[in-house]
């Protein structure tokens, strides 16, 4: 039990973070500020060419200054809406159409090498400008502004090499964790059998990852990957489509986009044995984890395990604070084997910790109706939360073992 004059003091400490915010909305008054120099500088640039008295250099580097004050305004912005979700509070904007794509998975590291970045481009533009009025520019200027501009770059490179081996580093913190968190005669899921075997003829039509280059050779998704507990290593891309008789194959190439992950979305599976749900989600956490997300996997069996110790060492809330870390979780197997009172409870708990706050992908083998088979009187409610933001895929169809055992013994 914690000590409660301590947990207030802790909490009030953690609150003093809202005195950031109005550094922030500063920021946003000087956003404004770059805003009229902008159309200051717009303004001054069409009266000299309307007047004929723009030269070419005249114009290149007004255009210069004009992309100058645009980046620095993004960089502005990045700082502005990242830092204050990053370091303040949740702005919310999970589901938004227009929410920025870097805001799923910022974070402080992140963050440090984006405004590297800006910071470099920001000073190519002034350095171009340099060369650009080089008849105006004395040598020992661009001596030094070329000096100085190297000097950007080579910071921003030792961040962003930095930043690999601290989130990797991260990763296998958050992983030691997990594992020391088991039951001391757990099976660990990284070792049980893969519930589909390979297919033979793997289909193509669900999408690639949208990054150029397979995101599964980039150091920080191989940790996330790793720390996820995998029990096998199955890619969308070899789901055999033609099995399941019935299967939303628009749906799968959406949800492989990892968007519902940003958005704080659930995803259910419902199908017989053998039909590819967990397949298919080993391949969405996969497609999470190369988006920039943890991912914790483990089969109903294990996470009832793994709660139950918890609580029987006091320290569940913990457990499922610790569990936020993780913006995907996934419950494989739900339905195969039902839980007494206790158990589902501690279920419940865990569904209604993560509401509208983190993700969730489970593979069940009967509906949502019928949870009550497996977890009693908490599954209406445990139900109406998983599925008020959820996507639910249906797969019909026989077993994909049996049908590759009964084809082996027919040949």
């Amino acid at each position: 039990m914690q000590n409660t004059p301590t947990t207030t003091l802790g909490y009030a400490l953690f609150a003093t973070r809202w005195l950031q915010a109005p550094l922030y909305f500063g920021l946003v008054a000087a956003q404004g500020v770059y805003v009229y120099k902008f159309f200051k500088e717009l303004w001054t640039l069409i009266l000299m060419c309307v007047s004929g008295h723009a030269t070419e250099t005249y114009v290149m580097l007004a255009v210069l200054k004009l992309v100058d004050v645009v980046m620095i305004a993004n960089l502005l912005i990045m700082v502005i809406v990242g830092g204050y979700e990053t370091f303040v509070s949740r702005i919310g904007l999970q589901g938004h159409r227009d929410q920025p794509e870097w805001l799923s998975h910022v974070n402080s590291n992140v963050l440090k090498v984006k405004l590297a970045t800006a910071i470099v481009g920001i000073s190519s533009v002034h350095l171009l400008q340099m060369f650009v009025d080089v008849h105006h520019t004395s040598h020992h200027a661009l001596l030094w502004g070329t000096v100085i501009h190297m000097a950007f770059i080579v910071s921003a490179a030792i961040l962003a090499y930095m930043s690999g081996p601290m989130a990797a580093q991260s990763d296998r913190g958050h992983a030691d964790r997990a594992a020391a968190g088991r039951a001391p005669g757990e099976r660990t899921p990284a070792v049980h059998a893969p519930e589909e075997p390979k297919p033979e003829a793997p289909a193509v039509t669900l999408p690639a990852p949208r990054q150029a280059e397979p995101l599964a050779r980039d150091a920080d998704a191989e940790a996330r990957i790793r720390a996820a507990g995998f029990p096998a290593r199955k890619l969308l891309e070899d789901f055999d489509q033609q099995h399941p008789r019935g299967f939303d194959r628009e749906t799968v190439a959406r949800l492989g986009k990892a968007d519902f992950v940003a958005a704080r979305r659930n995803v259910v599976f419902v199908g017989p044995p053998g039909t590819g749900k967990t397949h298919l989600a080993i391949g969405l956490g996969l497609r999470a984890c190369q988006a920039g997300h943890r991912v914790l996997f483990a089969t109903a069996a294990e996470w009832a395990a793994r709660l139950s110790e918890a609580r029987a060492a006091g320290r569940l809330d913990e457990e499922l604070a610790a569990l936020d870390a993780h913006p995907l979780l996934i419950v494989d197997e739900v339905g195969y084997t039902p839980f007494d009172a206790a158990t589902a409870g501690l279920f419940f708990q865990l569904v209604a910790h993560r509401y509208e706050r983190a993700s969730l992908i489970v593979t069940s083998d009967r509906p949502l109706g019928r949870w009550d088979e497996v977890f009693g009187a908490s599954a209406p409610a445990m139900t109406d939360r998983l599925a008020h933001h959820a996507e639910l895929v249906r797969l019909d169809g026989d077993s994909y073992r049996t049908r590759r055992t009964t084809s082996a013994w027919a040949e």
